[in-house]
């Protein structure tokens, strides 16, 4: 009789062709879903064949389906505080309505409108509302249809337009501490949410200076003759009749800003901002009935107002509403972590991951593995979870803050995705804008430029983020600011290889501080 040891089975690496066929079936049912035109063309359940054939890889591997399980559910772990954010994500959309708060950003930002500063304040206000309501597809759907509509009055070029939207769309969705992406990103590199967000702004915002600039030199050549300001009028008035509009009311954005600034942990900024939009219902709006609030925190606020673009826009909310994208990143965050565990994705990446050493090329490899994902498993969720258990030890050997990690697969990740038509988000906006992403994405300038300047400089060694909390901003000068939250034995380790390579005059040294030090 064989001993228990000698019936143990050796579990090995997939070869290259076992590693991709994982990916392969999960490619072929999303092109089938959202290019083949099927009658389904969500991502749920693809994702759910494609866990079941890596788990049947891992199995043939030698892994026990045990053992699979359990790595699934390590990076469901490493994701948990995401769900219970994007849980209450919802609630905070529907106490912002109810408050008047989003509905007083789009009434005040209309009032800013004019035909040659349509294309650069259209860009702003649609990343004022991304922001608010910590979703591109939320304003795509809502500001973008409008913004369309009144573009196509002034004569421009739709695909200009449908860029334009998607550039302020994304830029409010990446800084918003609503966004799930932005939550996920965080998540999975195990980092504070409010310190990923501030890693973001420091590639983000000088492409959205970059691109407000490009947007308003394209305005200068529209002619005025043209403009018909009867949407955005028709959507004030709509807005001043079923809301008490005033500036008090933008107070509750302030709470949730100032939940950044502080670096609150994110559901306890999410909860006080909640609590403001519920209050400001009941002072300036009128809503004091506890289970008419209950009922729109749960399942989303209702409005008719007679005006079909007003209607859409504020009709949403709700923690209900979340449950379409809860359900996705557990199953894309799953997926991942069978990928990982079964060995597929360190046979397709691991001789690329033994090759970096330098920040620059890190960075690199990680957005390019981001955007291999976002085309080959159609979907930005797994163009950030799946990176990220790849490479965060190699940030920790550079010495890297984990935000720098979270930032990277974001620049990325969620950035390009939505230029393929065949993923969740291009399909979405696809189908929002009805314009083929191919033929926008060259003027989504945000979109297009922001993972090329996060390259250069990081190749150049600038606007890095380091783990004792050094920055290295774009002019080359270091200074040491607050570390970001990363698990602690994670940080003791990068700091000790940054001091290492600080010593060998590899990594730059904080003003005032000595070589070889961390302060």
């Amino acid at each position: 009789m064989s001993s228990t040891g000698n019936t143990e089975k050796k579990v090995r690496q997939p070869n290259f062709i076992e590693s991709l066929i994982p990916i392969v079936v999960m490619m072929a049912l999303m092109i089938y879903g959202f290019v083949a035109q099927s009658g389904y063309s969500d991502a749920h359940m693809p994702l759910i064949v494609s866990i079941c054939v890596a788990c049947i890889i891992g199995c043939i591997c030698g892994h026990s389906f045990s053992d699979m399980l359990a790595g699934m559910l390590d990076r469901l772990n490493a994701s948990m505080e995401a769900i219970l954010i994007l849980c209450t994500v919802g609630i905070l959309v529907a106490s912002f309505i109810m408050s008047g708060t989003i509905p007083a950003l789009i009434y005040y930002g209309l009032d800013l409108l004019t035909p040659q500063l349509f294309l650069p304040v259209g860009c702003i206000l649609c990343a004022i509302v991304g922001l608010a309501c910590g979703s591109s597809w939320t304003c795509t759907a809502t500001m973008g249809i409008a913004f369309l509509g009144i573009g196509a009055g002034l004569g421009i070029n739709p695909a200009l337009t449908a860029g334009m939207i998607i550039s302020g769309a994304y830029v409010g969705d990446k800084f918003s501490p609503l966004s799930d992406t932005t939550n996920l990103a965080a998540a999975v590199s195990e980092t504070g949410l409010f310190d990923h967000v501030t890693a973001m702004v420091s590639t983000t915002l000088p492409t959205f200076i970059i691109a407000l600039i490009a947007y308003a030199l394209l305005g200068l050549n529209i002619d005025a003759s043209g403009y018909d300001p009867t949407i955005a009028k028709g959507l004030q008035a709509a807005i001043a009749e079923s809301f008490n509009i005033n500036p008090a009311v933008l107070i509750p954005i302030i709470v949730i800003i100032a939940a950044c600034v502080l670096k609150m942990p994110g559901l306890v900024g999410i909860a006080l901002s909640v609590v403001c939009g519920v209050i400001f219902a009941a002072v300036f709006q009128g809503k004091t009935g506890i289970a008419d609030i209950f009922d729109a925190l749960h399942y989303g606020v209702t409005f008719e107002t007679g005006n079909e673009l007003a209607d859409k826009l504020l009709s949403r909310g709700g923690m209900d509403h979340q449950m379409w994208t809860i359900n996705l990143v557990l199953l894309a965050v799953a997926y991942g972590g069978a990928l990982e565990r079964c060995g597929c994705v360190n046979t397709l990446f691991g001789g690329l991951k033994n090759k970096l050493h330098s920040v620059g090329s890190v960075v690199l490899a990680t957005m390019v593995t981001s955007l291999f994902c976002d085309a080959t498993m159609c979907d930005q969720f797994l163009g950030i979870g799946v990176p990220a258990p790849l490479y965060v030890d190699k940030y920790d050997e550079l010495g890297l803050a984990r935000n720098m990690l979270s930032r990277t697969l974001e620049d990325c990740g969620t950035l390009w995705a939505v230029m393929f038509p065949w993923t969740g988000c291009g399909a979405y906006q696809m189908g929002v804008l009805g314009i083929h992403p191919f033929v926008y994405f060259p003027f989504a300038f945000v979109n297009l430029l922001n993972p090329i300047y996060a390259a250069i400089t990081a190749y150049l060694g600038r606007n890095i983020f380091w783990a004792d909390g050094s920055y290295t901003n774009i002019l080359g000068k270091t200074t040491l600011k607050t570390p970001c939250a990363c698990p602690e034995e994670a940080r003791q380790l990068a700091i000790k290889n940054l001091e290492s390579m600080r010593a060998a005059g590899k990594a730059p040294v904080p003003t005032g501080a000595k070589h070889g030090t961390a302060a």
